[in-house]
């Protein structure tokens, strides 16, 4: 009879890792650290999870899942669906307290699973006082934490204007709106960015009045121009006021409401107003200075493409690097700098490989190569674009707004980029990023059977279209 004995993953001493910040990069990344065999500390102000679970990605994300409930029983009657002779109404109180207790649960989940895998979570307040040591301020008094390695994964706040103080009763940055009790008669949403136009989407879905300011001439000014096109469409069509090419110089209460003073002397007036003007990194009174990691001229932390800051032994990952503000890239930088502090195989963070999604209605997926690099040079490619009025699947569900590109380089055939826009469109993206990720010719999409009837036919379509015939 032959004994086998397991050999330990490591003869030495394990690795240490202190990890800042409990949030997609940071909880993602001591997982994978205790996994392959290191000693792994998390400091966490908040609560595991972060303010993507806390705060922002999984309530937003809720909030909009219930939007889009009362999307599909608003166009129920098209379909042949009679569901009575009163309008649908969201509870607002019944909503937020659903995606408050969603988050909360999801953060326990997050606890627990990092402390059955042999992770430490303390709950404090950290900063470097040095370049192995963390000071942690918790309930209790503070503590020094030592490690050979440190991930700084603190994520980023709501921007304010100085003009436009969030109050939380009339005025909210993103983090706020979870507090409102009723639906709002009319919000005013300032930014049309990725948030905004989400938030603006959802609340016009759950009944409320809504003005969307851009200070661009479209919404989404940094995404697929077509894309955006059709949003903008649907916003209209859905009854959005979308205010353009304005800024808003500051927002005040009133006596049942709030006024929104626009850039040339126009003011909004409505009950309620969201500011979406973007983020600031959570790096100040970390000790970074003092530690040597340098900062970008925006105040995110500076990283290469394996997480490391300039300090050995110190990476960071998140929103905080400002490279991508998507809790999937938080997480796979989290994931990148372990692999590279602990030895294993490592791939540096690829952009282009990254996608994306824009939760409005309908949804905006991106992946890739853009329009802009395109028309500007940077890439030759044949580009196809393919309506949804062409898909069955579509005709059947009544959707009305939507499209398939796909970019393929000119030449070889090789996919390069997509976006999708339509109803899940954050589930569709997947093959064209499989594609992408794996360089597969426009045949192969093309070839691989896809069920008849669905959306994602129009994928196979765009890329038979794509076909050259040699």
């Amino acid at each position: 009879m032959v004994s086998v004995t397991s050999t330990p993953m490591y003869s030495r001493p394990r690795p240490s890792l202190t990890i800042v910040g409990g949030g997609p990069g940071g909880y993602e990344a001591a997982m994978v650290a205790a996994k392959l065999g290191a000693q792994v500390t998390v400091v966490e102000s908040k609560g595991m999870g972060g303010s993507a679970v806390l705060t922002d990605v999984v309530p937003s994300k809720t909030l909009i899942a219930t939007a889009d409930s009362m999307r599909r029983a608003g166009r129920a009657p098209g379909l042949g669906v009679a569901l009575g002779d009163e309008p649908a109404r969201a509870d607002m109180t019944v909503v937020n307290r659903r995606l408050l207790n969603l988050a909360s649960e999801q953060s326990r989940d997050i606890r627990r699973a990092l402390e059955r895998s042999g992770v430490r979570v303390v709950i404090g307040t950290g900063r470097l006082a040095g370049p192995t040591t963390v000071e942690v301020t918790t309930e209790d008094g503070t503590e020094m934490i030592e490690s050979e390695n440190i991930l700084l994964a603190t994520g980023a706040s709501p921007r304010e204007l100085p003009t436009a103080m969030p109050d939380g009763e009339r005025i909210f940055n993103w983090t706020q709106v979870y507090s409102l009790t009723e639906v709002p008669e009319h919000l005013i949403v300032v930014g049309s960015g990725v948030t905004g136009a989400e938030f603006a989407s959802a609340y016009n879905q759950l009944g409320a009045k809504v003005s969307l300011v851009s200070s661009r001439d479209r919404v989404l000014p940094g995404e697929d121009p077509d894309a955006a096109a059709v949003l903008e469409d649907a916003f209209v069509e859905d009854g959005v006021n979308v205010v353009g090419k304005t800024r808003a110089e500051s927002v005040e209460r009133t006596a049942s409401g709030v006024r929104v003073h626009l850039s040339g002397g126009r003011v909004l007036e409505g009950s309620h107003c969201l500011l979406a003007v973007g983020g600031i990194p959570n790096t100040a009174d970390l000790g970074l200075e003092a530690a040597g990691v340098r900062l970008t001229d925006s105040g995110h932390i500076a990283v290469d493409g394996v997480s490391r800051t300039t300090v050995p032994g110190i990476y960071a990952a998140g929103d905080c690097t400002g490279v991508f503000a998507l809790a999937s890239v938080a997480a796979m930088q989290g994931r990148v700098a372990v692999a590279h502090l602990m030895g294993d195989a490592v791939k540096p963070f690829q952009p282009h490989l990254v996608s994306s999604n824009i939760f409005t209605s309908p949804e905006i997926a991106t992946v890739g190569v853009t329009e802009e690099q395109v028309a500007s040079g940077k890439y030759q490619a044949d580009v196809l674009k393919l309506d949804l009025s062409t898909n069955p699947r579509a005709k059947m569900q009544n959707v009305t707004h939507g499209f398939v590109k796909i970019f393929a380089r000119k030449g070889s055939g090789t996919v390069i980029g997509g976006v999708v826009v339509a109803p899940r469109a954050s589930e569709l993206i997947y093959p064209i990023a499989l594609a992408v990720s794996h360089k597969l010719h426009v045949d192969d999409l093309a070839n691989t059977y896809t069920v008849y009837p669905s959306l994602s036919g129009s994928i196979s379509e765009a890329a038979r279209r794509l076909h050259v015939h040699l």
